[in-house]
């Protein structure tokens, strides 16, 4: 499905090489002012622009269409001097820097570890063109929306951020550029880490068993491309230690990461999600699977990131804020009003009379003054 959430929902569209990405995000209240400078610096994040200087991003091993792509959001609905209408929001990112001629050799071949066979052998066709639709082009769409969504609950004091804490077997961030930069020279590529804390959810966000807030999280997490892994709390990393050691410790929060029985409990979410190595390099673009007998030339030299945890930090916040256990911040919402019916006549059909018997309870039947209802 291309679609995330229910009642605030986000629907995305668009291929790596095709005309435009975009979105669709409905369940926007109406009267919310737009920051569009906060989603230009989370698109400039996401594609790694963060510090205008060309060459440090590419120390960092950034991809090059990543940087020239200007990510201009092009908005086709829903908003109207800066505020939300309250109707679907539609909005498009026009594709600048595909060069899909790079991409020709990939007719006949497929990658390792990408969707070229698994999209071809489901649907009997795919878009060779550099991934199309399981191109990690296609977060560029969910940071704009999750950018609207972030502004919706920052006006409730809710807030969310992500940050890079491993690359490799680095955890050191103040070395992470000097680490990227050597896996870059080699022509090589390496895994990361996101960490990404959400603070200011009330006590009680989550339903038991099927809705719990951490089976929501995983789920759109492991929908971001190349995220391999979920955890939250102690996570993994206590796997070796015993309850005794983990329990009566001083700090639960860092244990339970501010869920227990899949429901909030006042303190701040803590999750991490893993991602894998990119699967295209210098050092696996040798190595096809072929699908004909066709001829197929040289690829040549791909574009990709060293390490897709960098730039994937917006995008973990972005899909984050898009689930449905955040579109309704108060805990225990209250029921809805009783139902005032009111029917401008004594007289209505006899096979009316069963329906208005079977009204819940929290609605109530008033007259409007008018004589006992009786059935003609």
């Amino acid at each position: 499905m291309n679609t995330l959430g229910k009642y605030f929902r986000f629907t995305s569209f668009g291929e790596s090489h095709g005309l435009a990405i975009g979105g669709v995000l409905d369940g926007v209240p109406a009267g919310i002012e737009i920051n569009f400078a906060m989603i230009r610096k989370a698109l400039d994040r996401r594609a790694g622009r963060t510090t205008g200087d060309d060459v440090n991003e590419k120390a960092r091993g950034i991809s090059p269409r990543a940087m020239h792509e200007p990510d201009e959001v092009e908005w086709l609905s829903g908003i109207v001097d800066g505020k939300t209408l309250g109707a679907p929001i539609a909005f498009l990112i026009r594709n600048h820097d595909a060069r899909s001629e790079d991409y020709e050799w990939l007719k006949h071949s497929y990658r390792l570890g990408h969707a070229d066979f698994t999209y071809q052998q489901k649907y009997g066709i795919r878009d060779h063109r550099g991934g199309g639709r399981a191109s990690a082009r296609e977060t560029a769409s969910r940071v704009v929306a999750g950018t609207i969504a972030k502004q919706i609950l920052e006006k409730e004091n809710i807030h969310i951020h992500a940050e890079l804490i491993q690359i490799g077997s680095e955890t050191n961030p103040e070395k992470f550029t000097t680490y990227l930069s050597t896996i870059q020279q080699e022509g090589d590529s390496i895994g990361g880490i996101v960490q990404c804390k959400i603070i200011g959810l009330p006590v009680g966000v989550g339903e038991p068993i099927f809705d719990k807030l951490q089976s929501h999280l995983a789920f759109a997490m492991m929908s971001i491309n190349a995220c391999k892994g979920f955890d939250y709390g102690s996570g993994f990393e206590h796997v070796d230690k015993r309850g005794s050691e983990m329990f009566l410790s001083d700090d639960q929060q860092l244990v339970t990461g501010g869920i227990a029985g899949g429901i909030t409990d006042g303190t701040p979410i803590v999750f991490r999600c893993v991602f894998k190595p990119t699967p295209s390099n210098k050092h696996t673009l040798g190595h096809l699977i072929h699908t004909t007998n066709h001829s197929v030339s040289e690829p040549k030299r791909a574009r990709m990131d060293a390490c897709v945890a960098v730039r994937a930090v917006p995008v973990v916040e972005a899909t984050a804020v898009t689930i449905p256990p955040f579109i309704v911040t108060s805990p225990n919402p209250l029921p809805p009003p009783p139902i005032a019916l009111q029917f401008s006549a004594t007289v209505v059909p006899a096979y009316i009379i069963p329906l208005l018997n079977s009204i819940p309870e929290q609605c109530s039947f008033v007259p409007s003054s008018l004589p006992p209802i009786a059935a003609q």
